[in-house]
């Protein structure tokens, strides 16, 4: 699944559809990164498969759904069918549905819990062994979760659900790091602040899509591809070397 760092001679996988996800398929593809690509939309996923080939890469569309159980095992199954064992992971995939709590919308939470939480769990489980096999075998073996600053800021005004699903991607990373580090696969937690991604299109809350437009007036965004060279850098590492925890922010945002 190398669908996030430098170049790596076997597959890797993430939500990629757009944003931070193809924007991190595109470079390690032009690094020499055989990727697939994982995300619901089919059409866009190929376009996106199809732009790296144009340019040299190797790519593998994977249409697949993270909150179905079925669709990530099929996922895996096609990708060691193409590439052999995966020796990079990126969990990108994520949904932000802000909303005053007193709402309770109880289908949003839902949403977000499957997606950013259980659905992270769904691709480490169908990964897991790959990388520590790729570790096994001498390569470097990277698991990357990108989560976000909404883990541990607590001034986002209702974004309390989603903040406490991206919290429990940080402290997931973190108590994995116990479980993979001894055999030598690195686990990297990515906290991006404001990032051009679609995420703020989620949002059916007029007065929070403003907050959120003025935010980024103020302070500006990340590029999805700053965020991916990122990614790249991290994987780039000598396989002794763990960069555990980054967090990236725009210089404006505090």
């Amino acid at each position: 699944m190398r669908t996030n760092p430098a170049p790596r001679s076997n597959g890797r996988p993430c939500g990629a559809n757009g944003g931070i996800g193809e924007a991190v398929a595109v470079l390690l593809a032009a690094q020499g990164a055989r990727v697939a690509l994982l995300a619901r939309r089919g059409e866009r996923l190929e376009a996106i498969t199809e732009k790296i080939r144009a340019d040299g890469g190797r790519a593998l569309a994977v249409v697949a759904d993270v909150t179905d159980d079925a669709s990530v095992a099929a996922a895996a199954d096609r990708i060691h069918e193409a590439y052999g064992t995966v020796d990079l992971v990126v969990n990108n995939a994520g949904v932000m549905l802000p909303n005053p709590i007193e709402d309770a919308r109880v289908d949003e939470w839902q949403r977000m819990i499957d997606t950013n939480v259980t659905g992270v769990l769904r691709v480490i489980g169908a990964f897991a062994e790959d990388l520590t096999e790729a570790a096994g075998q001498g390569r470097s073996a990277d698991l990357v979760n990108v989560s976000s600053i909404g883990a541990h800021v607590t001034g986002f005004t209702n974004y309390a659900v989603y903040g406490a699903t991206k919290a429990a991607v940080t402290h997931l990373s973190a108590l994995l790091r116990g479980e993979f580090g001894p055999r030598d696969v690195r686990v990297t937690n990515i906290e991006p602040g404001l990032t051009e991604t679609e995420l703020a299109s989620h949002i059916d809350n007029d007065g929070l899509r403003e907050q959120v437009g003025g935010m980024v007036e103020a302070m500006g965004t990340l590029a999805a591809g700053e965020l991916a060279d990122l990614v790249a850098y991290v994987a780039s590492r000598p396989r002794h070397v763990n960069l555990r925890q980054v967090v990236v922010l725009p210089t404006r945002q505090a």
